[in-house]
């Protein structure tokens, strides 16, 4: 996760951003404090990058990189305002011993490329080129399923689509082609689908360690859904963070350790 030290939105390059519109830092460090705390009480180890003066949207971390068994793929952005980003990621891994290095073609990591059970699932439309899919699936081994994005509010991925665990992701139909919507369908069949609304709150753009969910509190149906196939929906509060086009899952780069061994705990606790 990033600090929003220097949280701003003074330019647009996404339909949330109004640089017209007053944006509060203090609340956003509020919020995304909320977020951190409460993904250390569940028991999760907070890693920090440090932020950087002139650039706003590193608070969005899910975008600086993708990492999957030990290995990151640094972000390569596509709009020049949040370029910089991709050198303090870089440095980052570079410090603490990673295999790492940056995309060749551009690719917004976590924004676009979600790991569900041992297949990543890809965005374009927007943000990430169609051929950054290739050079994922070459460089991480694993299976890409590649999904097109058309609806500009869902510009990346992870504002369309969350996974819950190895298993279950939720998504937008209304945010994909329908070419994209017929491969969602074949590959999970009972997948949960948000509504207009829930997904117009970032409802999906969710954090999930495979049994607590953390999801807008604004969001109406998506906590009944998903209590439904057991999961433990947590409501909080990012509505400051929207103003720059970010939630939850915006906020947090999952740092995936070598040779890790999917897990739900959910089915743990079914099990017990």
């Amino acid at each position: 996760m990033c600090e929003p030290t220097f949280f701003d939105v003074s330019y647009s390059i996404n339909p949330w951003m109004d640089p017209s519109r007053p944006t509060s830092t203090e609340r956003g460090l509020t919020q995304w404090k909320t977020l951190h705390d409460l993904l250390v009480d569940l028991g999760h180890t907070v890693e920090l990058v440090e932020p950087v003066a002139g650039l706003p949207d590193m608070v969005y971390s899910a975008n600086g990189a993708t990492v999957v068994d030990g290995r990151a793929l640094v972000a390569r952005f596509r709009h020049e305002q949040r370029a910089d980003e991709s050198a303090t990621y870089l440095e980052w891994f570079r410090i603490r011993g990673w295999d790492f290095r940056q995309a060749e073609y551009v690719n917004e990591g976590e924004g676009d490329f979600l790991y569900a059970g041992d297949v990543l699932l890809a965005g374009t439309g927007f943000r990430s080129e169609p051929k950054a899919h290739g050079e994922v699936q070459e460089f991480f081994g694993k299976p890409v399923l590649g999904l097109t994005l058309v609806d500009e509010r869902y510009y990346h991925l992870d504002t369309a689509l969350a996974v819950l665990d190895e298993n279950e992701i939720m998504y937008n139909p209304g945010a994909f082609s329908p070419q994209s919507r017929a491969l969602l369908a074949e590959q999970f069949p009972d997948a949960i689908l948000a509504d207009a609304y829930d997904a117009e709150v970032f409802g999906l753009n969710a954090v999930s360690d495979g049994l607590h969910v953390i999801i807008p509190q604004q969001a109406e149906r998506l906590p009944g859904q998903l209590r439904e196939r057991g999961f433990v929906p947590v409501g909080i509060d990012m509505t400051e963070l929207l103003k720059g086009g970010g939630g939850a899952k915006c906020c947090v780069l999952e740092l995936r350790a070598p040779l890790a061994i999917p897990h739900s705990p959910k089915r743990e606790t079914e099990n017990a």
